[in-house]
């Protein structure tokens, strides 16, 4: 495991993936373990479902997630965080996969995970469900306490632009933010409200 000591007081948790990213390109130690302990978990089940090896599944994650500190100035994302630590994953997988000289029959066996009908029309349906109730619960947070929401996650805001936008504190920005985090917490339960940190 990738161990940093706390160089900040200040608490990460409640920024979005991207202000991460800035922070950590600019050495910031603690932004890094924020990313860490937001990816670690969901990274490794993903592994484990791909590799069908718990402890390659654990090597691959901490080699994506050493990569990305160590690469941090050079990397670019295309795309979100999730998406690029995703693909790295994979990537690592049939690496692996090259090593042992059984790339194509596991490739087109995961291929055709991928590529199942059923697979494919139940990840939708699902995908389609949480994203009307995270908006269903967003709606129904407090009118100044939704627009803040909104602006940071949708918006991709930094506190700082938020406050400035409105006029606040970026005390207050802070606040209402962490509010409506533990708000959705408890209304989306554990599961759908890591799928929803990953989706904003």
């Amino acid at each position: 495991m990738i161990i940093f000591a706390i160089e900040e007081v200040e608490d990460y948790q409640y920024y979005t993936d991207q202000e991460l990213i800035s922070l950590m390109k600019g050495n910031s130690h603690s932004a890094f373990t924020q990313i860490y302990d937001r990816y670690q978990g969901l990274l490794y089940i993903y592994a484990c479902k791909i590799t069908k090896d718990e402890n390659e599944a654990e090597d691959i994650v901490q080699e994506v997630l050493f990569y990305l500190w160590d690469k941090r100035n050079t990397i670019t994302f295309e795309h979100s965080l999730a998406s690029y630590l995703y693909s790295a994953v994979r990537y690592k997988f049939f690496n692996l996969l090259d090593r042992k000289k059984v790339r194509t029959d596991y490739a087109v066996s995961f291929q055709k995970f991928i590529d199942r009908e059923t697979v494919q029309a139940d990840y939708v349906v699902r995908e389609k469900e949480l994203s009307r109730l995270i908006e269903k619960e967003i709606a129904m947070l407090p009118d100044k306490m939704r627009e803040i929401f909104e602006l940071s996650r949708k918006g991709h805001l930094s506190h700082r632009e938020i406050a400035l936008k409105l006029n606040i504190s970026e005390k207050t920005v802070k606040n209402q933010v962490s509010n409506a985090l533990k708000s959705l917490r408890i209304k989306l339960g554990l599961v759908s409200f890591l799928l929803f940190l990953i989706k904003y």
